[in-house]
């Protein structure tokens, strides 16, 4: 709907007004002017990440958990995993990029709100030849978008959700961040573990190596029996490379993550992230998840602006209706002054496709959010269970782990002292390097299943509060 003033007349031929009128709107345009925004170049980047951990600093009051927000952060004794997690979502390029795209969506809310400008139109139509009696006519006039203004209420309304919705899905990436964090502080200090266990079993095996190696010179061993001794020291060789291959990658990963250079220190102290929640903390968990889960809060503001694009959509199906008064002159001089009122016929289109559009989004973000609460709820049934699982194999792994290693110990000193022969010696060893890695093994195994429940789950006391909710 628009609303039109127009007015046609000009004394004597001359164009007086219409040249006032263009003087006011040219004054009115520069005011207007005076506060628009300029243009400031920003520069692209290198890509260069921080070269060392101690150039980076957070304010921990902004981390969006509250075991985050009271951890005392200081670095200069090593990353324990509060500490990585904290670097982590303070300085994850991933979570810039996202912060950024809340930028965007805040900036569409914004515009999503603002009132349409104005129009002035200025015509003036002059005589080709001067002929007598007549005069030279001019016309001015404003108007504004009125079906812009009807529908700008839904449209506002869904911006302002769909802001909310980016915020919390920062929120929710944030918790992942946080999750990645912990899992990669335990990989890379079980992976440094296993390294020193496999460097010394390395070196342990080599005076062994030596000795097959040199009996089977000699003629004391055919090439059969010696097969044993040389495939130890060989594959002890082997798993050491391959171990360190995968440190290098956790490290890499980890180094991405805090926003690192590739050749960053990674001092990492304390032990690794433990989480064990008791059944009753999980029921209560369960019970708040749709208040508390940032995805399932964004998924419900993504609800939220699809139900108010639905009404805009409907409110749009409605004749777009043109109203205007007007006051005009011809060439001759003859006045006359009136109304005038233009509307769509309502035959075709009513905005019926738009509409079905609408609802069947909706249907369908109505059926992911509750699907999404479903498997959510499932998922955390499953690692429920899967913890108590994996607490009985991590102590079973760990009491075989003890016995074997002292077994090892007394296979050791028994061989040196020449009461135990080497094969015999070398499948002890063997036995109890498969245990030691059965047991980091299982006890990695609970630490990830235990950080992916911690984030599914969340404190109880989690407000959805984010890093990003401090910036402009």
């Amino acid at each position: 709907m628009q609303v039109r003033l127009l007015r046609k007349d000009s004394p004597d031929g001359r164009a007086l007004p219409l040249a006032q009128v263009l003087r006011l709107g040219m004054l009115a345009s520069a005011v207007a002017l005076t506060g628009c925004a300029t243009y400031s170049p920003l520069p692209l980047g290198e890509g260069q990440g921080a070269k060392d951990v101690a150039h980076l600093s957070v304010d921990t009051s902004t981390m969006p958990l509250p075991a985050l927000r009271s951890h005392p952060f200081d670095l200069s004794h090593g990353m324990d995993v509060t500490d990585v997690a904290i670097l982590a979502v303070a300085n994850s390029p991933d979570l810039k990029v996202m912060r950024d795209q809340l930028g965007v969506a805040k900036a569409q809310a914004f515009q999503a709100g603002l009132l349409p400008d104005p129009q002035i139109s200025l015509n003036q139509e002059y005589l080709t030849h001067p002929i007598p009696g007549f005069r030279t006519s001019s016309a001015y006039g404003i108007s504004e978008d009125i079906t812009s203004l009807l529908l700008r209420s839904t449209r506002k309304a869904a911006a302002n959700a769909q802001a909310e919705q980016v915020n919390l899905d920062l929120l929710w990436a944030e918790w992942q961040t946080i999750a990645q964090a912990r899992q990669l502080f335990n990989q890379i200090v079980s992976l440094r573990e296993q390294q020193q266990q496999l460097a010394a079993e390395q070196a342990a095996l080599k005076p062994v190596d030596g000795y097959v190696r040199q009996a089977l010179q000699q003629g004391n061993l055919t090439f059969d029996a010696a097969s044993a001794g040389l495939n130890a020291y060989a594959d002890a060789t082997k798993r050491l490379s391959d171990n360190t291959v995968q440190l290098h990658q956790a490290e890499h990963d980890l180094r991405l993550l805090l926003g690192l250079v590739p050749d960053a220190s990674l001092d990492l102290i304390g032990e690794p992230f433990q989480a064990s929640p008791t059944p009753d903390q999980v029921e209560v968990a369960l019970a708040s998840l749709p208040q508390r889960r940032p995805d399932l809060l964004a998924l419900q503001a993504g609800y939220k602006s699809q139900e108010a694009t639905l009404r805009g959509a409907i409110r749009a199906q409605f004749p777009a209706l043109t109203f205007g008064v007007d006051r005009q002159s011809d060439n001759s001089g003859v006045g006359s002054h009136g109304i005038n009122i233009g509307f769509t016929l309502p035959l075709f289109d009513r905005n019926r496709g738009n509409i079905k559009i609408e609802k069947a989004t909706r249907q369908q973000l109505k059926d992911d959010y509750e699907n999404r609460v479903l498997s959510t709820r499932n998922d955390i049934r499953q690692l429920q269970l899967d913890q108590d699982t994996l607490a009985r194999q991590r102590e079973q792994s760990q009491a075989q782990s003890k016995r074997l290693d002292q077994a090892r110990s007394a296979a050791e000193s028994a061989w040196q002292k020449g009461l135990l022969d080497w094969p015999t010696y070398l499948s002890i060893r063997a036995n109890a390097l498969s245990a030691d890695m059965d047991y980091i093994a299982a006890r990695d195994q609970q630490s990830q299943q235990a950080i992916a429940l911690e984030a599914l789950l969340g404190s109880t006391d989690l407000q959805p509060t984010s890093v990003a909710a401090s910036q402009p």
